[in-house]
């Protein structure tokens, strides 16, 4: 079937090709009666008229497409944030299309060309571990990108984050003040500096402290998380812990955690209790409502749509980064 032309609009409604392109681009400036308008309108949806993007990206030199590379998919915080940058992206004219890293430096190299391939007029993206260098090669070519999340040290490029270092800081203090016998921070082997922000806020709380808990650390890698966090675990709780904290620096690491207490039939929060960091989905399946910190994703969202949009459009300065705040969302696993 013949794909539908402003021609064929123009041929209907009795004017020029030229008066149907100011029409529905929405151009201003133009001595163009409203019934003319109207019709136009009317016979464009009645042969079912969509604007040719190829045509139109080679006059604007803009594809309206934009890449995401989220680091793992599966987690519901990227989830959550790919939906939400796609509804933020939609009310400006932009189509995204999404890529997982799954936290390894050469996929997320190539998911960065692949996008370029594609002509995608700008990159929202989570950096990983060893990405410094694909980052840099962007900024060199001055390509609109923003980091979302995460951030990497030494490299100037706009990005959102929060402020993990100043939430993690305060939710240790409110633990200490609850005179845990033992607090267990588990977190990463990383070199992600989010993450290690999140590992910090913790330490500041406990060194600015006079409360005598024992302080446990217990750092995981990347891979096999849940049979790392459960030996490790059963290392440090034991299967009879009383008065002690979990303070999980993950949703992935705290699904990991909880299954250990489930399995170990240890009560929450009467003998232990939990803080993750970020929400997910499965903390439902579990019998005492989790107690996490939430990140705003939808203000996060927001504000890298808009700072991509500027760069896009050279409104937005190179290396504006901007810092948000999360809050603790206090549940019953927290005694």
């Amino acid at each position: 079937m013949k794909r539908s032309s402003i021609k064929d609009i123009a041929k209907l409604a009795g004017v020029s090709v030229a008066t149907v392109s100011y029409v529905l681009n929405k151009k201003e400036g133009q001595r163009i009666s409203e019934e003319t308008r109207k019709k136009i309108f009317e016979i464009a949806e009645t042969i079912n008229y969509t604007p040719n993007k190829i045509a139109k990206s080679l006059k604007t030199n803009k594809t309206k497409l934009l890449g995401l590379i989220v680091a793992d998919i599966s987690n519901d915080f990227y989830s959550h944030m790919a939906r939400n940058l796609e509804d933020k992206a939609l009310k400006l004219g932009y189509t995204l299309i999404i890529g997982s890293s799954d936290e390894n430096a050469e996929k997320f190299k190539k998911l960065t060309e692949l996008f370029s391939q594609q002509q995608v007029d700008g990159m929202i993206v989570a950096p990983v571990a060893g990405s410094e260098k694909t980052l840099e090669n962007l900024i060199h070519i001055k390509y609109p990108v923003v980091t979302i999340d995460r951030y990497l040290k030494g490299v100037s490029v706009p990005g959102i984050t929060i402020d993990n270092q100043e939430i993690a800081e305060r939710t240790t203090s409110l633990l200490l003040n609850k005179d845990f016998d033992k607090m267990i921070y588990i977190g990463y082997e990383t070199e992600l500096p989010h993450l290690l922000d999140r590992q910090h806020g913790f330490e500041k709380a406990i060194s600015s402290s006079n409360k005598t808990a024992e302080i446990q650390y217990l750092l995981v890698g990347l891979e096999n998380i849940a049979q790392e966090v459960h030996y490790q675990l059963e290392n440090s709780l034991g299967k009879k812990p009383e008065n002690t904290a979990l303070y999980f620096s993950s949703n992935k690491l705290a699904v990991a955690g909880l299954s250990y207490l489930v399995k170990n039939n240890i009560k929450v929060p009467e003998q232990v209790s939990v803080v993750a960091f970020d929400q997910t989905d499965a903390y439902d399946l579990f019998p005492t409502e989790i107690t996490y910190i939430q990140q705003p994703i939808e203000e996060m969202a927001e504000e890298a749509i808009k700072l991509l949009d500027g760069q896009i459009n050279e409104y937005t300065a190179t290396g504006k980064r901007v810092t948000l705040s999360a809050k603790l969302i206090a549940k019953a696993s927290l005694k």
